[in-house]
């Protein structure tokens, strides 16, 4: 008799329920739901329908789910089970069978486009429901653990990588790819399965041209950075040879000239050069598998790869001997020294250089060691460490910058194409030349997940102090270059903490060792403890806003009721003057609310206005504005001052919140001097309703004075349903705060920004 189901997800948990527990009692319905599949249970990818009508449409739905898990680098079951639930059939399919259609890439959901797909007949057909012995067999392919061995090729290669990365810790780009076309053999992963055996055929391609786009993508998170930097998109590729061709337009009649590229990478910056163009190329790379593929695409083409042959010692650890830019001998190269010393060549630099920072946060949370920041060791490095002070040199692209104009430009028609953050220029004040013409590009296009400015900026070899330059904003939508508005990039000469910061000592501050964590909470874990608390009436708390940029801007940014374990980047704030500092805390919050790609390594605070700024507020022409500014501060959940008890014994109230259930605060006192118009009075209703509600919440404590990061951290609670997603205990509560953090949203940008820039606390 057949079932009934009046929908594909009660036959498919009764199937699970009668099934699972015949093939493994650990097994949960958890466990094999997985990539938007039916379930996937040992070596079985299983698709359920209410009724299979088109066996067709429905076992190219689970190629399409199979072709999703191979480019993810998981492994393909041998086994396709579809099953009509109403008559209670099994259509069984082997996969290897449709292993040309599973290496296909799709678009779109698997259910759509279904259609045209014509398959050979079932292996086997299982009537589950009528035959004790169809129904043995059944269980007998849900234990098995056989699988469809998938060839490895460029639209899977990153997801098996990655996979081998996470599942063999420690293992690098040549334990997974391998070479064996060089004079040094290097059996990889890909080409000799061992990890993978089960799962994956060896790769038998000669060459790695297949590859190259993939190059600089697998390398883990912080190699990508050393060895890649940035994989150069080909429409900002093709804007970029506008200004080589440019450059060359500038080389002296009857000069010769070179294209001089110390980290070509596998050569897409010059990949769309004409042949003439490539000719006057001098390429290098330092990794070695790019030096291969380097030789392969471009080796009969350019003026000089160098080393210009593979030589025995050519590999040397992953590495090519002879090519590291950053070396002494990499300067003093024949080659290159030839043209450098002939007056009648000009040079041309055009670079996309690697970007590491030791200071990110990848690199901290990576917790790398030496070995992943040999260049800071390098000969360069060095050498410009004599020259530059700063923060300048904690930048690998920075040294490729400094060097050549250093080393290789020495004529004022030399030229350097660069692609690089433009910190480097507005911020580090690493050049002064003439600007020629340049470009911002999105960083998103470049291999990254962040929508940021990338400058390529054509500089000539002359000296020349700019305050501001104009860049040609372009991004790319659909694969086509999109022109945006102009875009003018001004310097920074000032930081806040060398004009703002509040470096007063007073006779009456005293010390305690109560310190905080970074949400400003009792400080909990192993951190090293280097700061103490001062203690004082006139003490506010504590506010960080350091740097230039917005790399980091949660760690760069926060205001504290007491000091941080370490102290970084945080100075006292105190009564007498707190309004007049809190716009370097709203200034720091810029790009949180302005995630457009050309704010984010653009737009940078400075103090350049400070003169300006504290002229006016010694008139007190500027109250109402710092005012705004208060109101806004109160609000933004990054002030993570919070009323507690510090196991000094104190208790410290936060003054800073619009919370005057205990009485007034600094902050409502000032405040009832705001002239509110209808945005004003509009965030203060809505904080009226997120109190309203934060007081019916179990963990409320009518002795605190809440602010919005207490309330959303202590009283807005949550958990995750079985399907992992959150469910908040007070929706109403997470209503009001939602709808408060759009409305400051807007507040913020219409009414704080503008008096930022104004004063040059943005710029």
């Amino acid at each position: 008799m057949p079932n009934h189901f009046s929908n594909e997800v009660d036959g498919q948990l009764k199937f699970y329920q009668d099934y699972l527990p015949l093939v493994d009692k650990t097994l949960k319905t958890d466990d094999i739901l997985t990539d938007y599949t039916d379930g996937i249970v040992n070596g079985n990818l299983i698709e359920f329908k209410v009724v299979i009508n088109d066996i067709n449409s429905v076992l190219f739905q689970a190629i399409k789910y199979l072709s999703a898990r191979r480019i993810k680098g998981k492994e393909i079951p041998k086994n396709i089970l579809l099953v009509s639930l109403t008559n209670e059939k099994i259509y069984v399919f082997d996969s290897q069978e449709y292993l040309t259609h599973i290496e296909k890439v799709y678009f779109g959901g698997a259910s759509v486009k279904t259609s045209g797909f014509s398959s050979d007949a079932p292996l086997e057909v299982l009537e589950y429901g009528q035959s004790q012995l169809d129904e043995s067999r059944l269980i007998t392919l849900l234990r098995s653990k056989q699988y469809t061995k998938i060839n490895i090729d460029e639209n899977c290669i990153v997801g098996w990588a990655e996979r081998f990365y996470r599942e063999n810790k420690g293992a690098k780009k040549s334990d997974f790819i391998g070479d064996h076309t060089g004079k040094v053999k290097i059996i990889g992963e890909i080409r000799k399965p061992e990890k993978l055996k089960e799962f994956i055929n060896p790769y038998i391609g000669e060459t790695n041209v297949q590859f190259q786009y993939l190059m600089d993508k697998l390398n883990d998170t912080l190699q990508k950075k050393n060895l890649g930097a940035f994989y150069t998109p080909e429409p900002y590729v093709q804007k970029s040879l506008e200004l080589v061709r440019q450059a060359i337009k500038r080389v002296p009649e009857g000069n010769d000239y070179i294209i001089l590229d110390r980290c070509a990478g596998t050569g897409n910056l010059e990949k769309l050069m004409s042949d003439e163009e490539l000719s006057h190329c001098v390429l290098s790379t330092i990794e070695y598998y790019e030096y291969k593929v380097l030789l392969e695409l471009l080796g009969d083409k350019v003026r000089h790869i160098i080393p210009p042959t593979e030589k025995e010692d050519t590999f040397n650890m992953g590495l090519v001997r002879g090519a590291d830019a950053l070396s002494e001998e990499y300067i003093n190269n024949e080659i290159i020294q030839r043209y450098i010393n002939d007056p009648k060549v000009t040079i041309i630099l055009y670079e996309n250089p690697p970007y590491a920072d030791t200071r990110s946060i990848e690199h901290q949370k990576a917790k790398k060691t030496s070995s992943s920041s040999q260049w800071k060791q390098s000969y360069l490095m060095k050498q410009m460490k004599q020259e530059i002070k700063g923060m300048g040199v904690n930048e690998m692209g920075n040294i490729f910058i400094w060097s050549g104009f250093k080393y290789y430009l020495r004529q004022p028609t030399d030229s350097y194409i660069i692609y690089s953050p433009i910190k480097y220029w507005k911020e580090i004040h690493l050049i002064d030349k003439k600007f020629e013409r340049g470009f911002a590009f999105n960083r998103r296009h470049f291999h990254t997940k962040i929508d940021a400015l990338v400058s390529c900026i054509l500089w000539s070899n002359v000296d020349e102090k700019l305050d501001n330059i104009t860049l040609e904003a372009f991004n790319i939508v659909n694969n086509e270059i999109l022109q945006e508005e102009d875009l003018t990039i001004n310097r920074i000469y000032t930081k806040y903490s060398n004009v703002y910061y509040d470096k007063r000592k007073f006779s009456d501050d005293k010390l305690s060792d109560f310190v905080l964590g970074l949400n400003g909470a009792k400080l909990v874990g192993t951190n090293k403890i280097t700061s103490q608390t001062i203690i004082n009436n006139n003490l506010i708390g504590y506010l960080r806003a350091s740097g230039v940029n917005f790399d980091n801007p949660d760690l760069a940014s926060s205001l504290l009721v007491a000091s941080l374990y370490n102290g970084a980047g945080y100075f006292p704030l105190r009564k007498d003057n707190f309004l007049e500092k809190l716009p370097m805390f709203a200034a720091s919050r810029y790009i949180t609310y302005n995630r457009h790609w050309t704010q984010r390594a653009n737009i940078m605070k400075s103090a350049d206005g400070a003169e300006r700024f504290n002229k006016a507020v010694s008139s007190n022409k500027i109250e109402q504005d710092l005012l705004k500014i208060l109101l806004f501060t109160t609000l933004e959940a990054q002030n993570h001052m919070r009323s507690l008890y510090g196991s000094d014994g104190r208790f410290y109230r936060n003054e800073l919140s619009l919370d005057n259930s205990n009485g007034d605060t600094l902050a409502t006192v000032n405040l009832a001097k705001l002239k509110q118009g209808s945005k004003e009075t509009a965030l203060f209703e809505q904080w009226n309703k997120v109190l309203t509600e934060a007081k019916k919440t179990e963990n409320y404590n009518s002795k605190l004075t809440y602010s919005v990061y207490q309330i959303i951290d202590e009283l807005n609670t949550s958990e995750k349903d079985e399907n992992d997603k959150t469910i908040y205990d007070y929706p109403e509560l997470n209503g009001h705060l939602n709808t408060l953090k759009a409305t400051l949203k807007e507040y913020y940008n219409s009414e704080i920004v503008p008096f930022l820039f104004k004063y040059e606390f943005l710029k």
